[in-house]
């Protein structure tokens, strides 16, 4: 392929509507586009490579030619494109879909119609409803018909000369009612496809010609004294307010529409249809696409308009939106505010919302699946939190005192789900007087994270305070304080029903006591806890030293601190040389000491 000239290229482009194709250096379609005016969008793609996203920039990067088709208006642009993609499917483009993916109900073209489903699509054969993106309503559908009518399930020739022939018999539906033997003659035809007839207007969601239907038939048997037929006819009518009652009616005023609603993020796009036919929902499909390039909710809204109105052959003048659409579809758009039409279009925002809910937690499900173990405790922890992004690094505080005596706090920090000891801090409560937990917890939390600060060794994803909505609420108070609240997510456990607790939230959360999400919250707990009760015994029992190294006179706390930091204990210093302790505390003092542990051995 010889080199591309973007600006050669750009100058043989007119000023109409149309669409356009992008092909790379082996000569593959990569991109179809359209256009209200091909110019100013094709250059758009070479002029302004600034505004771009990076995948829009990979597209530009490989293109080596450029072929576009002029159409009379901006929605015959559309149709084409649709078609372009399916033939092509483009690797920058969303994917569309052939309508074989999906069932239809075929009504046969041949003598004695059958109602059969089918994926493949011959328009010789017959006349398609569909395509049916749920089974469960179109089987619905054909129990319902084998209640009403009798329709041949057999495949048999039943032109007029092969039944005079006698070519074919009755099979056991018709022994059993449900066929009149149409092969042997013994039903007209044109008394078959009333039937047929009626079954039309149900497939097209038109119920009220088959209740008349019915219903005529049932007065004329009734005045032919036939009561057993009318009751039967009855019963009919009576299968068809059913299956009407099953639906959804919206309104009758509401006579055709097609419904849309979309609802996007930054990789897909998930679209909800709904059919609009009399006043009852027909058809309803929700679809998610996934993005190629940056494309807005419009353009993949107006796309998917043209294709499931192709895909279910319908002819509503009005489309109803969540969102204004700047193109001519060939149908009245409306974005309703109140009413009926506005009910009609929050059940539609309803599904497609529900919908992608549901793809986004299967998508979390199949990642925490195929992660490891590891990483799968923190997603689950994730989405059990609501937190925004993974909680690697988890930060647990714990008070610790007995009757208000050598108040202590602990903090331990627990990183990709392990704990990292090194990271563990210690705290001496240093302002607070007696057993007073929440400020305690006010004190620790502030001297932690005003160090951070100060020395900028970043903030961890996940606080977690040991207690409940009064410990969690001094932590909060603190984070306000320094100009963190909100910046970090900050939770408190409560030990009695492991229940967490969030900031400004009365109604606690519940996690599975089998999750393993709680079980790392408890493990970390337990962790801190462990830890400020462990510091909490080794300061009571050094406070305890530092009391009875008191009793000799001439030593303090100071002196007493000094001796323990270097002797590592009391026995120590009671068995250390006279020299040895000389030279922490003095002569004077090391005599004093010796002569002490001297008279408590006699």
């Amino acid at each position: 392929m010889p080199e591309f000239d973007y600006k050669t290229e750009l100058s043989k482009v007119p000023h109409e509507p149309g669409v356009y194709r992008y092909f790379d250096a082996t000569g593959e379609v990569i991109y179809v586009g359209k256009a209200k005016d091909l110019k100013n969008r094709v250059s758009s793609y070479f002029t302004n490579s600034k505004g771009h996203d990076r995948k829009t920039i990979r597209l530009v990067s490989q293109i080596r030619k450029i072929e576009f088709t002029i159409v009379n208006t901006e929605f015959d642009a559309l149709l084409l494109e649709n078609q372009l993609i399916k033939r092509y499917q483009p690797k920058f483009n969303i994917l569309l879909r052939d309508d074989k993916t999906y069932p239809f109900v075929c009504v046969t073209n041949e003598h004695f119609p059958r109602v059969i489903t089918t994926r493949r699509i011959d328009r010789k054969q017959g006349t398609f409803y569909g395509p049916f993106a749920n089974l469960k309503p179109m089987y619905t559908v054909l129990d319902m018909f084998s209640q009403l009518f009798t329709i041949r399930t057999c495949n048999y020739n039943l032109a007029p000369e092969n039944i005079e022939a006698g070519k074919y018999k009755v099979c056991l539906e018709y022994h059993i009612g449900n066929c009149k033997g149409p092969c042997e003659g013994k039903q007209d035809e044109s008394d078959y496809n009333s039937d047929i007839e009626q079954v039309h207007h149900i497939l097209k969601g038109n119920l009220k010609p088959a209740q008349e239907y019915f219903k005529d038939r049932m007065v004329e048997a009734a005045n032919d004294l036939a009561f057993e037929q009318a009751q039967k006819y009855k019963e009919k009518m009576d299968v068809l307010q059913r299956f009407q009652s099953k639906s959804t009616v919206v309104n009758p005023k509401i006579a055709d529409a097609d419904v849309f609603s979309i609802a996007s993020d930054e990789s897909a796009a998930y679209i909800n249809f709904m059919k609009v036919v009399n006043g009852t929902i027909v058809q309803a499909h929700t679809v998610e696409i996934k993005k190629k390039l940056d494309e807005t909710d419009p353009d993949l809204l107006a796309m998917m308009i043209v294709e499931f109105r192709n895909q279910y052959g319908s002819p509503a003048k009005e489309i109803i939106s969540n969102i204004p659409l700047d193109v001519d579809l060939k149908a009245e758009v409306t974005v309703p505010q109140i009413g009926d039409k506005k009910k009609l279009l929050d059940m539609s925002l309803k599904n497609v919302l529900y919908f992608r809910r549901e793809r986004q937690e299967r998508t979390a499900a199949e990642a925490t699946a195929n992660a490891s173990k590891k990483d799968r405790v923190l997603i689950r922890l994730k989405q059990d939190l609501q937190l925004k992004s993974l909680p690697n690094r988890i930060e647990c505080f714990d008070n610790s005192n007995i009757q208000g005596t050598n108040p202590v706090s602990a903090m331990v920090c627990f990183i990709g789900g392990k704990p990292a000891n090194k990271e563990y801090r210690h705290f001496s409560i240093k302002t607070v007087v007696g057993p007073n937990d929440f400020a305690s917890m006010y004190e620790v939390v502030t001297r932690r994270y005003s160090r951070v600060l100060t020395e900028d060794t970043g903030l961890p994803d996940l606080i977690v305070i040991d207690g409940g909505k009064g410990q969690l609420s001094a932590a909060c108070d603190a984070l306000k304080a320094l100009d963190l609240y909100g910046k970090v997510p900050i939770i408190g456990i409560a030990k009695r029903l492991e229940e967490i607790y969030f900031p400004e939230d009365n109604l606690p959360l519940y996690i599975d006591k089998k999750s393993e999400s709680l079980k790392l919250i408890q493990r970390i707990r337990d962790e801190a806890h462990r830890f400020a009760i462990t510091y909490h015994r080794d300061k009571r029992s050094r406070n305890s030293l530092i009391s009875e190294l008191e009793n000799v006179e001439g030593v303090g706390k100071k002196t007493a601190a000094k001796l323990l930091k270097h002797f590592k204990g009391v026995t120590k210093i009671r068995e250390a040389s006279l020299d040895e302790v000389a030279e922490v505390v003095g002569k004077d003092r090391a005599d004093k000491l010796k002569q002490y542990f001297d008279a408590i051995e006699q």
